[in-house]
């Protein structure tokens, strides 16, 4: 993907402390392992501007999409560079930024033509969602790249 994505920095999870420098980095490294993300082969590095960067060679894209989704949708962030690899060289997703009145069943039959297929929005981005009906204004969303875009 090799980018920055941009969050909505006062949406997402409130995690404490600050995000600038080596305890920015802590505290997101920490959040992707309580996750249960694999995050093998994959560096965090936070500016001390906040900015979040995202390097290595991660195990999957997949693994990679949810580690970027992981730290950036945290409230105090507001962008994360990719400048990761990945192992298998998968094709990237998209990402879905919610906005007010979304449902994963709407966001579903924009990307797949189909609201019935909203749970595999849902799967895609287990385990930073933990209910099919919890997502937030703000909160950006990875649609599986086998989705047929009609967007």
């Amino acid at each position: 993907m090799f980018g920055a994505m941009i969050f909505a920095k006062a949406a997402g999870s409130k995690l404490k402390g600050l995000f600038k420098g080596k305890k920015g980095k802590e505290i997101l490294e920490k959040e992707v392992s309580d996750l249960g993300l694999n995050s093998q082969g994959v560096d965090i590095h936070v500016d001390d501007d906040g900015k979040v960067t995202i390097s290595g060679k991660a195990v999957s894209q997949e693994m990679k999409e949810k580690i970027i989704l992981a730290v950036g949708n945290v409230s105090g962030v507001g962008e994360v560079n990719d400048e990761a690899e990945t192992e298998d060289g998968g094709v990237a997703s998209k990402f879905h930024e919610v906005v007010s009145g979304d449902t994963l069943w709407g966001v579903s039959k924009t990307y797949y033509g189909k609201g019935n297929r909203y749970m595999e929005i849902f799967h895609a981005n287990e385990p930073m969602l933990s209910h099919p009906d919890k997502i937030y204004v703000g909160q950006m969303l990875r649609i599986p790249a086998d989705a047929k875009a009609s967007v």
